[in-house]
């Protein structure tokens, strides 16, 4: 990600509270001494990264927006089980230093840190090496497909995330669960209902095409482009960021998240797919298919259930800033994200 200091050490403090950082940090033995080169890493995320040095170490402090949610301190905190939970796998990902679950040492939030990640994320930037050369923007895709595999095989239980989410019966409760959340954005004002043609079609198709068996795993839940980092020396992905989603679940939704946002949208990759020179969905497939024992012969139908699972969250931007909640630019960006979703949703359905 982009990292643009901050201009005054005064906002800092104001926004998160560094005395606090600094003593609770020496508590647990992670150095002393002032915060020193702080600077906040930019990125597609609501929540605050800030990068900054103590007795020569780097971290990164990652924690809710400053005008917090109901569940932002407790996704935090599910983050920190996930990010410790897969120490020591072959899953990139950044490494977990500490996590802290009292509110009062920022004010209000919880927070964690975690190594920096010598990498960039391609909806911020793109190296003059990757928007150079095709041959590593297709390696991209590649390993994307390779890395999303590698979380899919990790044994959820062996790591100790048996208790994190609730598998019985997840893909029956994910089109009633996301038709409840569109129905509930009525509430907010001034917005006059999803103007998003086939959403009952897509519903109706997905109830009776759901997979009858399927193995449960661990699910990053918002797995696309902008979502991982890549080295700056070649195509790997070096970790997948972003983890407030994650639950156990059927990870091969995640593939299909994948598939469905794949070079359909700024919000999903910055410029990266305008270059060209990108693998095609099927490669992904066949690279996700030799790293896993997963039956792949359903991915239409969770690539569908993306759409339909996306679509639906975006739309929640969108009567937010109607409300005045959110800036309508961005409603109005994501709502088009929303329908291109539900168009490529029937155009699968269609061709399925």
């Amino acid at each position: 990600m982009q990292i643009r200091p901050w201009g005054s050490f005064t906002f800092v403090e104001e926004l998160t509270a560094p005395d606090g950082l600094a003593e609770w940090m020496s508590e647990q033995g992670l150095g002393e001494g002032p915060l020193e080169n702080v600077a906040k890493i930019s990125g597609g995320t609501q929540n605050i990264m800030l990068r900054f040095t103590r007795a020569d170490r780097p971290y990164v402090l990652r924690r809710g927006p400053k005008h917090l949610r109901p569940r932002t301190n407790t996704v935090i905190m599910r983050e920190t089980e996930v990010l410790a939970a897969l120490a020591g796998s072959d899953v990139p990902h950044p490494h977990l230093i500490g996590s802290c679950a009292d509110p009062a040492v920022l004010g209000d939030a919880v927070f964690y840190l975690m190594e920096p990640v010598d990498g960039f994320n391609a909806a911020a930037e793109l190296p003059a090496l990757h928007a150079g050369d095709a041959a590593v923007r297709f390696g991209m895709g590649l390993s994307m497909a390779d890395a999303l595999a590698k979380l899919a095989a990790v044994d959820f239980q062996a790591v100790g995330l048996g208790d994190f989410g609730k598998p019985d019966g997840f893909l029956e409760r994910q089109v009633p669960r996301w038709l409840s959340e569109l129905e509930s954005y009525k509430e907010f004002e001034n917005y006059a209902g999803p103007d998003i043609p086939g959403v009952e079609d897509v519903a109706t198709w997905l109830d009776k095409g759901r997979p009858s068996a399927w193995t449960p795993g661990i699910m990053h839940g918002d797995y696309h482009a902008a979502n991982v980092m890549f080295s700056r020396t070649g195509p790997d992905l070096v970790a997948i960021v972003d983890w407030e989603m994650c639950t156990i679940g059927d990870p091969l939704l995640d593939l299909g998240w994948l598939l469905a946002t794949w070079g359909q949208s700024p919000a999903f990759g910055g410029n990266l797919f305008e270059l060209g020179g990108m693998a095609g969905r099927e490669d992904l497939i066949e690279q996700y298919g030799r790293n896993t024992t997963r039956d792949l012969s359903n991915v239409t139908w969770y690539t569908v259930l993306a759409c339909f699972k996306l679509g639906i969250v975006l739309e929640g931007t969108m009567a937010r800033a109607c409300a005045g909640k959110a800036p309508m630019e961005v409603g109005e960006l994501l709502h088009q994200a929303t329908v291109g979703l539900f168009e490529q949703a029937q155009t699968l359905i269609g061709t399925a």
